[in-house]
């Protein structure tokens, strides 16, 4: 239940979440169907229990900017991207970035969950990621007559059914998205055989994280904390940021968890831990609780001036991030299909918002027209620029961090074998872009996105201040073959918009605009406005402490006794998916080792 400050400085609970995010929430209400365990949930923003904003499914970015909803992070600025900043918003409050994403539901390809196995984690593999995913899943599937009309084919899908977590298709999908697989199709693309499976590579429609009841969107907050704020044993406290894990060195040499230092109104407050402290803050914020806890390299936290406890130079680095850009085109007036773009008046907004109460109406329109893609399949340079990067990987192997080297083997074996790193999402409308949509127009978004970089990134805490956020260092494009693939999907999204029948509909291209006629003109366009995904991982790496780890295949820090890390920061390396799902999937299987139920753990 959500309590007052005086329900939790200077009391004890049996664990103390630090972040009621994604993962957050799904570990706590694991934790806590045992009525013995006692669960503190703190967490920085607000509750936004019912909030309006939060449910309206459709209303794609309307959180970014407002502080009420989003974390308004900015990278240093980027080399590799004209020395321009990039905006790393994330999810406030309640719920974290599930209450403000764009609602796809997909999963990786199941070699590349088996990689984090290969390097040093037992137990972390298809099998298991399917078997905790499927815990979280409460798909519904859609009426037949959606599936044959879109040719939706579920007999080969493993979804689940009975989870918390309600997945479904949106009540209106856009005639357009067959048009754009159509168009993919005649590009040499074929579907995804096994999008559910563990084979994502093609074109499908991908679910969304909508209850099809309400018509809203379900999220960790309603799928993990209002089904259970009841609960004696779930405590949750909002707008308590946590500054530090309080510790002590006991026997043995490990340091000991007793406590968390947080913040409410500006002051610090206190509450003790039995048994653990686990870190659910995110990939841009984990890190920076480690470090002011003393966790970190020693050299960092010696600047800064924080005492180092546990010397764990992995913490902060290995991030690795999706980036994606924002190509729109003008339809045709006599296009007969629906889309987004009304909503830019007022007066249609206000109609649409109240039609969506009985599922109708634009605000249903979901974003479920995905393809992945190899590299093969989007440049004829693919071998030439594969063949570049391994040697250059080779040539300096001996100059790579310890196990970034084995890293990088498995991201070249994946493009030798086809990965689908590249990736296509489609929208009927136009979100807002540097060249803004003229009222009265149709448009079509496709949304290019790279899925595996090899550029790696830091986040490190800058002062000892806690509410001073880190500095956040993607290093994009720091190497070259990042550059080399994304500016190949960039040509080759705008090819789509050129190919039938995609081009029989499209009267102009809006963005990047006809000014861009050059290679220079887009790749320059395609930096300016580079964005990321949303999807930061890795900043806290599970691997082999020798190998630049901070946590064991456990989840447990490094040098300490009780410290866990549950959060996308674990992922040793990124993968070719949005990152909700496997968000779950790693609190799931954390919620089964912390309790002993895990099979191998």
């Amino acid at each position: 239940m959500l309590v007052g400050l005086t329900d939790v400085a200077n009391q004890s609970f049996d664990y103390i979440i630090c972040g009621g995010g994604t993962a957050g929430l799904t570990l706590a209400a694991r934790l806590t169907e045992d009525p013995h365990i006692s669960v503190l949930v703190l967490e920085a923003g607000q509750a936004n229990l019912d909030d309006a904003v939060i449910l309206r499914t459709g209303s794609y970015g309307v959180h970014f900017g407002n502080s009420m909803y989003c974390w308004p992070f900015q990278t240093v600025k980027q080399k590799g991207l004209l020395d321009l900043e990039s905006s790393w918003l994330r999810g406030k409050g309640l719920g974290g970035s599930s209450g403000i994403n764009f609602l796809i539901w997909t999963k990786p390809p199941a070699n590349e969950i088996n990689d984090w196995e290969e390097l040093g984690n037992p137990g972390w593999n298809w099998q298991n990621f399917q078997r905790y995913v499927s815990r979280v899943e409460g798909f519904v599937p859609p009426p037949a007559e959606t599936q044959r009309k879109f040719g939706i084919k579920l007999d080969h899908w493993t979804l689940g059914r009975e989870g918390p977590l309600k997945i479904s298709y949106p009540g209106l999908i856009n005639a357009g998205e067959r048009t754009v697989q159509e168009t993919l199709s005649n590009l040499g693309i074929e579907p995804a055989p096994l999008p559910m499976d563990g084979n994502p590579n093609g074109y499908f429609f991908a679910p969304n994280t909508i209850d099809p009841r309400t018509h809203t969107r379900s999220y960790a907050t309603t799928a993990f904390y209002v089904p259970n704020k009841n609960r004696p044993n779930l405590t949750v406290l909002v707008s308590a940021i946590v500054s530090r894990i309080v510790t002590e060195h006991l026997s043995g040499g490990k340091l000991t968890a007793t406590g968390v230092e947080f913040y409410h109104d500006e002051k610090p407050y206190v509450v003790h831990a039995k048994k653990e402290v686990i870190v659910t803050a995110g990939a841009l914020k984990s890190p920076q609780i480690l470090e002011l806890s003393g966790i970190g390299n020693r050299d960092i936290l010696e600047k800064i001036g924080i005492v180092p406890k546990v010397d764990l130079p992995g913490v902060g680095k290995n991030a690795q991030e999706h980036i994606i850009c924002t190509m729109n085109f003008e339809l045709r007036d006599d296009v007969d299909f629906e889309t987004l773009d009304p909503m830019r008046d007022p007066e249609e907004a206000k109609k649409n918002i109240e039609l969506l109460a009985q599922g109708q109406g634009l605000l249903t329109l979901g974003m479920t027209g995905i393809a992945f893609i190899p590299l093969r399949k989007v440049t004829a340079r693919a071998d030439e620029i594969i063949a570049q990067a391994k040697e250059k990987i080779l040539r300096n192997a001996d100059k790579y961090p310890p196990g970034l080297l084995e890293q990088y083997k498995i991201q070249l074996e994946r493009l030798d074998n086809d990965a689908p790193l590249c990736e296509i999402i489609s929208l009927p409308g136009a979100l807002p872009s540097p060249n803004p949509p003229e009222p009265g127009k149709k448009y079509i978004t496709l949304f290019a996105a790279l899925n595996e970089v090899f550029s790696r990134g830091t986040i490190h805490s800058t002062s000892g201040d806690p509410m001073k956020e880190p500095e956040f260092d993607p290093h994009y494009f720091e190497e070259e073959v990042d550059e080399e693939i994304y500016f190949e999907l960039v040509k080759f999204v705008r090819k789509v918009a050129q190919t039938a029948p995609l081009k029989d509909m499209i009267v102009a291209e809006r963005n990047p605009g006809p000014e861009c006629k050059t290679d220079e003109d887009l790749l320059k366009w395609a930096k300016t406005f580079l964005s990321t995904t949303w999807h930061t991982a890795s900043s806290c790496s599970m691997l082999p402490k020798a190998k630049g780890g901070v946590v064991d295949h456990e989840l447990k820090v490094y040098g300490t006794e009780n410290i866990r890390v549950v959060d996308l920061s674990i992922a040793p390396l990124h993968f070719d998916a949005h990152t909700q799902a496997t968000t779950y999937a790693i609190a799931e299987q954390a919620a089964a080792i912390i309790t002993g139920k895990f099979p191998h753990a």
